[in-house]
């Protein structure tokens, strides 16, 4: 099933025609080539054979008709002049055969091509497909601390914007790269063998062409930079002020947000205009030198027909090839842009794909279902970074079956104690004992299945409600999930929803609540039967009739399990068999509850505050 929530990185649109933009550039252009050809294209080496080849073919047939064209046109021209002199006319019969070869060359090009194409793409979306896959599986064997580096946006941006950008550039690249190489040698090849000057004239265009676009590419760069600037100001701006829409209304900040937005988008129209301008400038002034080009070769070209150095046909030919010149001159231009992305998007893919992952070192054999549920913990010290510990010599032992509570203020280490106890994270040092045995010898999967969590923040998936109780236990049956239901009370609820337990939940779901979303969550810990349970904040997003209705449930649930309770609201943890009072990482105190009232420590001093603030 696929999550119901994500978080995707946007990106900016490029601005102005393609190359005239900046171009994101990879670190190591060489290394990452050498990798993608030798451990992905490698393995369609066939295929991409197939594709060099019949590109080359499709190439050359095409580049050959005009020539073919050429000769038509002579022989029209000279079945003209031979009738205006009456020594004969125009042989329609070698012209229709001139046509019918011409015809035959196209239809094999585009044959060829359509080969090439298809082949082409089944290369490109095979290596997508396995791409992902490695993807996938790279997930889901990274350590817990790669995503606390790491937005999800930007995980999600490489599952998605750079693996497309990666399979579309390599199939649009390849074909293109090699089309375009061999247009322009074959076009030289047929201007030079027509003839030499008009060739060199010809070529005499694309200096001065070139020039005019360093012009013009230097001048709009930094317009288009300033673009992309301003339109990421626009962008904040606007999901700024909407994000915090309550806020804006609430204190009258109408005005100023549209005076803050007109500001930004007035620097980002200018800037845009004067991009855009410039590069639209690109076009005409390339069709004005080369039309000049095309006077030039005409007019050469008629003094040279005139001296019998060359024939009509072959001059049409050789407009026809000077025309096409330019064209795979600026694709293998806008190649090269494609080919520096697409390398930088699979430079960030194989850093990706090459990230360390959760050690799999198993010492321990020890069956998990053998275990009761006695924990221990040993002079623990963590730290997210290690330079930084924020849990300093924890020290606890938890019998098997008991009730345990961890309280303090925000920021104490709470939640951390848990994720260290499933193997989230690694200690710095010290140990960790489940019945005796250091759960760093185990399998991280296999210890986890002793422990069922339900969180603060309630995640579902999208799928059925059926489903999304089944995901703790995958070959639970409808009549344990119904079981499982009504224990967590929410059973009666899902009767009243359109399907009931088939209904699907997905991005658009608004008939369930945040805190009957709760209540799913809480069935699928109860469908999953751990030994060992772990409650952070369970009832946050419950009203308190509702957890009134499950706190018996929990109760029973908790019976003969080693359960942890982490709860802000130190109501709900009265009658928990030991309290841990944590506070900068530290255990401070613990006990029962009216030991540490009687106690008149930080713990009376938190649950004192706590009433007072509801007295107040």
């Amino acid at each position: 099933m696929a999550e119901s929530r994500t978080n995707a990185r946007m990106r900016g649109p490029g601005g102005g025609p393609r190359g005239m933009g900046a171009v994101e550039k990879a670190k190591d252009f060489k290394g990452t080539l050498k990798i993608l050809m030798k451990n992905y294209l490698s393995r369609y080496k066939i295929g991409l054979i197939i594709v060099i080849i019949f590109a080359i073919a499709s190439t050359v047939f095409a580049i050959v008709g005009p020539r073919i064209l050429g000769n038509a046109t002579t022989e029209i021209y000279t079945g003209i002049v031979s009738k205006i002199s009456g020594s004969g006319g125009i042989n329609f019969e070698k012209i229709a055969q001139i046509l019918l070869l011409l015809v035959c060359l196209y239809i094999i090009s585009a044959l060829f091509s359509l080969i090439q194409g298809i082949t082409m793409t089944q290369i490109s979306q095979k290596l997508t497909y396995k791409l992902r896959n490695d993807l996938a599986k790279k997930i889901n064997n990274l350590p817990m601390n790669y995503f606390d580096k790491k937005t999800n946006g930007e995980v999600l941006s490489i599952i998605t914007n750079d693996i497309d950008t990666l399979g579309m550039n390599l199939n649009q690249s390849i074909t293109q790269i090699i089309t375009s190489i061999c247009t322009i040698i074959g076009i030289l090849i047929m201007m030079f063998s027509m003839n030499v000057l008009m060739t060199v004239v010809s070529l005499l265009i694309l200096p001065i062409s070139a020039l005019a676009v360093k012009s013009i590419v230097k001048r709009s760069q930094k317009y288009f930079a300033k673009q992309q600037e301003y339109l990421g100001h626009v962008n904040g701006n606007i999901e700024e002020t909407f994000g915090g829409y309550n806020i804006v209304k609430v204190f009258n900040g109408e005005e100023k947000a549209v005076k803050d937005f007109k500001k930004s988008n007035d620097e980002l129209y200018v800037s845009a205009w004067k991009s855009q301008f410039l590069s639209g400038l690109m076009h005409p002034i390339m069709n004005f030198i080369g039309n000049i080009g095309y006077v030039a070769v005409a007019l050469l070209g008629g003094y040279l027909s005139i001296q019998g150095k060359i024939t009509v046909g072959n001059i049409q030919s050789f407009i026809q090839y000077n025309k096409q010149f330019t064209q795979p001159i600026s694709q293998v231009a806008q190649v090269s842009s494609m080919i520096q992305s697409m390398i930088a998007a699979a430079e960030r893919i194989f850093e990706f794909l090459e990230e360390p992952e959760e050690t799999r070192t198993i010492t321990d054999t020890t069956d998990i279902n053998c275990l009761k549920g006695n924990v221990k913990f040993e002079n623990v010290h963590f730290g997210y970074n290690p330079d930084k510990i924020i849990i300093n010599d924890f020290n606890a032992d938890i019998k098997e079956g008991q009730k345990i509570a961890i309280v303090g203020p925000t920021g104490a280490g709470k939640t951390t104690i848990v994720k260290l106890l499933m193997r989230f994270y690694d200690l710095n040092s010290g140990r960790i004992l489940i019945d005796g045995h250091d759960i760093s010898g185990f399998d991280r999967g296999e210890i986890r299945k002793l422990f069922g969590m339900v969180l603060q923040d309630t995640w579902l998936f999208n799928g059925t409600i059926k489903d999304n109780i089944r995901y703790s236990r995958q070959d639970a049956t409808d009549s344990e999930v119904i079981e499982a239901a009504k224990a967590a009370h929410v059973h009666h609820f899902i009767k009243t929803l359109p399907n009931a337990y088939n209904m699907q939940i997905n991005e658009e779901t608004s008939n369930i609540s945040q805190g009957q979303k709760q209540l799913l969550t809480i069935a699928r810990v109860i469908l999953a039967n751990p030994k060992i349970l772990i409650l952070d904040e369970a009832t946050s997003s419950i009203d308190t009739i509702t957890e009134l209705q499950i706190q018996s449930a929990m109760d029973e649930l908790m019976k003969g399990r080693t359960s942890f309770i982490i709860a802000h609201r130190l109501s709900t943890i009265k009658n928990a068999d030991l309290i841990l009072v944590m506070n900068n990482g530290d255990i401070v105190e613990q006990g029962t509850h009216e030991q540490l009232l009687n106690q008149n420590g930080f713990y009376a001093n938190l649950y004192n505050s706590q009433f007072d603030e509801v007295e107040e």
